[in-house]
This record gives structure tokens, sequence and C-alpha cells, in this order.
């Protein structure tokens, strides 16, 4: 494969990318905007030396053997589960919710709200929030209603700026409602983090002859798509564009501006031995943020003191100094996002990936295995 390819990006998704075509032999040139590799899984060691993610907490899991096999080429990762909780008057309870939140907030009807849940759903292992709403059972809604109103809504109105009504129903169902004691927050095989740091496996990625990385380099000042093709500093391209930004941003917002979702983190460090009793707690009572997630514990590190970061989301404005985290899916945006998508399938020599480009919410794992599917189709073709 004798091609020139420009990914612009570099994020889990432009990093496998590049690393699968130049493999193919092909010449990849990496445009980053930002001062450093990695997009938002960039993590280093703070000053008080313990591991912290700049953008948010990122922990692997996957049930894809083929993208568990991936990563562990390229870097050492070690098992790790995470365990998540949500403080809803006052007491905080492990999430994914199961039976530990009767038995806390519904200490009287527990037993009872117990037994209709196995009444109505049998053998099921879980549910999503909205399908034990949508039951006649009276008590399986009751405690619904009760996550609902206290957790549910209150987060998703705080993370998404919008009405929770108006939200994507996928969004519900990333944090399910588990039958049994002993909650964890994924259940896939493969649940790890490396052990030297995400930006071990995003330096290996970049690490071969072939991949040339600019950083500090705003791609769309340089390139623009006129008469459907595509120019870099006003000569038409030799090669590919890959595109993994917002995808609005790269046809100058011409239909309109797509809702993306941003972050504040406040970081705070206390010479204390631990901030909360687990690494990522959600506060949807709380004014202003979401949650918080203390780095010492993901992974857990020996370590003095305790670095933690409060989350506070807020809108995605092109030009600021913040970054685009999260598509907004509603309907609304979807119909747009369309718009996009068809005008970009028009233009030569252009492929979209990524969690921006593609305006759909990818975890890490999903990411990787679409940004491997796209390369298996350009080597195909």
């Amino acid at each position: 494969m004798d091609k020139k390819y420009y990914v612009v990006g570099s994020g889990i998704v432009g990093c496998v990318l590049a690393r699968e075509l130049a493999d193919a032999g092909a010449h990849v040139i990496v445009f980053e905007r930002r001062n450093h590799t990695g997009g938002n899984v960039y993590d280093y060691k703070d000053e008080h030396g313990i591991q912290v993610h700049l953008y948010g907490p990122h922990i692997f899991h996957t049930k894809i053997n083929r993208v568990w096999e991936y990563v562990t080429k390229y870097c050492e990762f070690k098992d790790y589960n995470l365990v998540c909780g949500s403080v809803m008057d006052g007491k905080c309870v492990p999430t994914s919710f199961d039976f530990e939140s009767v038995d806390v907030f519904f200490p009287k009807e527990a037993d009872t709200i117990k037994e209709h849940i196995k009444m109505v759903f049998g053998d099921q292992k879980s549910a999503s929030v909205l399908d034990m709403l949508e039951c006649e059972d009276e008590y399986v809604r009751m405690f619904a209603q009760y996550l609902y109103d206290k957790d549910y809504a209150p987060y998703t109105a705080k993370q998404w700026g919008i009405s929770p009504d108006k939200v994507d129903r996928q969004i519900f169902k990333r944090v399910p409602v588990l039958f049994s004691y002993g909650s964890k927050y994924f259940d896939d095989p493969y649940q790890a983090m490396p052990v030297k740091g995400y930006m071990e496996l995003i330096d290996n990625l970049l690490d071969h002859k072939n991949i040339e990385v600019k950083t500090g380099v705003e791609a769309l000042e340089h390139i623009k798509i006129k008469d459907n093709e595509i120019y870099i500093d006003n000569e038409k391209i030799d090669g590919t564009v890959i595109y993994t930004g917002p995808i609005d941003e790269l046809f100058e917002c011409k239909f309109g501006k797509l809702p993306y979702r941003s972050l504040r983190f406040e970081w705070k460090y206390e010479d204390i031995e631990s901030f909360q009793d687990m690494p990522v707690v959600a506060y949807p009572q709380a004014e202003g943020y979401t949650r918080i997630t203390e780095y010492k514990k993901l992974p857990v590190q020996d370590v003095r003191g305790t670095t933690y970061a409060v989350e506070y989301p807020l809108p995605y404005v092109q030009g600021e100094s913040n970054e685009p985290y999260y598509p907004v899916l509603t309907d609304e945006s979807k119909v747009l996002f369309e718009q996009y998508a068809d005008l970009a399938k028009s233009v030569k020599g252009l492929i979209c990936c990524g969690r921006l480009a593609d305006f759909k919410y990818y975890n890490m794992d999903l990411a990787i295995n679409r940004a491997l599917e796209v390369a298996d189709e350009i080597k195909k073709n």
C-alpha cells in the first residue's frame, strides 16, 4: 500500500488507524491540535506522583476478543474491576444499582420489593430503569421511580444540559439495575488498566517509521473542502483524509452546530489516605458537578495523600478552551448529523471515524473496534 493518509486527531481512533495503515505500507501524517498525543485518554503522573487522567477517568473493558488481543500487543495490562458509587439522600450505594440499594433506601419494604422483582423478571439478571418504570407492578415501579428521581433524572439533566425525556434512551441503559447482590459496574470478561498508563499504548501505536506526528497543529486551518474535493494549504490532496473531530466543524457548520458536551475539572490534593470509598462516585443531587474521581484508586497506587477531580459538565463551544467530549443524542441532533454524514460521503478522499465524527457514544473498546473495521475496509479496497 504505497499511499498517503492524513489523520486528523491523535486520540485512540486516530492512533489505531495510523498504525494499521502504516503497517500496511502507507505513509501517515497525524495532525493533533493539542500539544500532546492521546486525545482524551492522555494520562501522566502529577506533582504528587499519582497517575491521573487529565480528561476524566478511562477504564478499559470489553467483550470483544479482537480488541483485547490488539491492545495487549502494544502495552501490558493488569486486571482491574471498577467499583462506582452514587450518593443519594446522603447515602452512597454501589452502581450499577443492585439489591443493596433496595435494602438501603427501602429497609421496611425491601423483602417485598425483591420478591416482586423476581416475580416480574424471573431469571433475568438486570433491566434498565426505564423498563422498570413501565412495569405494571407497583413495588417494582416504586423502586425504579426512586432511582429515577434521585439519580438518573438529575444526573442526566446536569450531564447533558437538557431535559431527561429528550435524551436518547440508550443513555439510560448504560447503568442497569441488577437483580442480585455484589454489584459490578461492568460485566465484560476483560477489565483492566495499562500498567504504565494509557500513554504507553498511544506512544507504542505511533512508534512506526511510516508515521509522522505533528502536534500543536489545528488541521482545519489547513484543510478545506471545495466542490467535494479536499485541499490542504490550497493544494488538492495527494491521498486520503481520515477525520476524527466534530463533523460539523469540518464543514464549517453549514447546516448548523451539532451539540456536544464538554467538561471542566477542579483538581484537588489532600494529605489524607482516602477521600471517598470508591474510585468514581456520582453526586446526582449536588449543585453543578456530577462526579468525583479519586485517582490513587484508579488503579490502586501506594502513594502519600490523594488527588481527586470534581467534574462539571458544560456545553462545548467551538473556539473556546474546552474540549468536545460527548455527542448529545436527541431526535433533532440525529437528523442534523445525517445531513453532515451524507455530505461527507460525497467528498472524494474523506473518511470520518470516531465518537465526534460518527456522532455516536462509543466506549473505548467500541471506538477501537470501529477503527479496526475502518482499517480493514481501507486495506481491502
